[in-house]
């Protein structure tokens, strides 16, 4: 099975406001990698395109994780959990519980962390106590009692789907579904995967999240063995996620590196990720990979962004932060008496463009999601060709 080749290359001087070039030898890229075009990995483009057969060694599967707990049990964070949200913890540790569910003992405070009450974004560190209650899953719904609007839903998730097995989904999610509930959500993804509760009670399970406006690669787990080993990828960074961005202006230099560290900054109305000192209360390092693949005269830029850490709004906040934001960024956008060019639509022109990750039966996962309808637009209208060759390709994996 073909595996992921990385090409590491170096870094080199620092930019103003956090960014810094990165460059590769052309001897070093190897053949151009077209988007949307076939590479060496199993590749899953627009179309649905399944991986080849992996069948592993008995002795090589992993076992499933064990059952939920039906009585309170305290555990102790470890030194691969230190830094994870509450949440994502008890994701990580049992996959088998829905969104609603760890939002509910969450709130009702039966999860404690050092004995006191937590909030389900709170941060956990390493050798903290966590005692979690009684837990369960979900009751499992009869295929045959779906209703007519489950029927559509499972429809709906079919036409989202780039690719598929027993293990593991790929949506292209579109612009404007949120992920997961929310205050003034109605209709959300994780809500969306209640249709496809199997017999034994299993739920696809999100092992990753977008921004509601951000379209493109959600990657899905179908069970507890596959939530478990994507979950760890993620954590441990083997996951390779590229996003493409219509800017405003043109970065200089094209091609580089942006390093801060990001705080969330609380107010009535809203809550945004501002630019934060290191020791900062509740700030985090972000690192972010861009690379200019094409321009539109001064006014704007196609850009390819791959992320090494995955902050909340990280690619948004780092964009704005060297003063080219994301064209249609509701929270981020900070170009005074800057005009939209007529026909474009003031929508935010983010996308998941392409996911890289080890199956966890073997071999690796590649989908590509197509520009959504706003984004194919704006693309028409400025003449930009997306199919390219992406200099984010020569980024560093770290």
């Amino acid at each position: 099975m073909s595996r992921r080749v990385k090409r590491p290359l170096r870094p080199a001087g620092d930019r103003a406001k956090g960014a810094r070039p990165h460059r590769g030898p052309a001897a070093e890229r190897g053949p151009a990698h077209r988007a949307g075009g076939k590479s060496a990995a199993v590749r899953l483009g627009d179309k649905q395109r399944a991986p080849k057969p992996f069948v592993p060694e008995p002795e090589e599967r992993v076992a499933e994780p064990p059952a939920l707990p039906t009585k309170v049990q305290t555990v102790v964070v470890t030194a691969d959990e230190d830094n994870m949200r509450v949440d994502r913890f008890l994701e990580a540790r049992f996959p088998g519980l829905s969104f609603s569910h760890i939002q509910r003992i969450v709130r009702k405070g039966e999860l404690r962390v050092n004995g006191k009450r937590a909030d389900s974004k709170d941060r956990l560190e390493e050798g903290q106590s966590v005692r979690i209650p009684p837990l369960r899953l979900d009751t499992p719904k009869a295929a045959a009692s779906l209703s007519e609007a489950a029927r559509k839903t499972l429809q709906d998730l079919k036409d989202m789907t780039l690719f598929e097995d027993a293990d593991v989904m790929v949506l292209n999610k579109p612009a404007g579904l949120a992920v997961q509930g929310g205050s003034g959500i109605t209709r959300n993804v994780d809500d969306m995967l209640e249709v496809m509760r199997d017999a034994k009670g299993q739920k696809p399970r999100l092992v990753h999240r977008l921004d509601r406006e951000t379209s493109g690669c959600l990657l899905i787990a179908k069970t507890r063995f596959a939530a478990t080993a994507l979950t760890g990828s993620f954590r441990h960074r083997s996951a390779r996620k590229i996003y493409w961005a219509l800017v405003a202006g043109v970065p200089k230099p094209k091609q580089g590196r942006i390093s801060t560290y990001l705080a969330k900054e609380e107010s009535e109305e809203d809550s945004i990720m501002r630019i934060a000192a290191h020791g900062d209360e509740g700030a985090s390092h972000a690192v972010t990979y861009y690379a200019v693949v094409e321009a539109s005269a001064t006014k704007l830029a196609w850009v390819s962004l791959k992320p090494v850490t995955g902050r909340t709004h990280q690619l948004r906040a780092h964009m704005a932060h060297i003063d080219h934001a994301i064209v249609g960024d509701p929270k981020y956008f900070n170009k005074e008496n800057w005009q939209l060019p007529g026909g474009l639509q003031n929508r935010l022109h983010l996308l998941a463009r392409r996911i890289v990750i080890p199956h966890p039966r073997g071999g690796v996962i590649d989908a590509t999601a197509p520009l959504p309808p706003h984004m194919l637009q704006s693309w028409n209208l400025l003449g930009l060709e997306a199919d390219r060759f992406d200099p984010i390709e020569n980024a560093p994996e770290e």
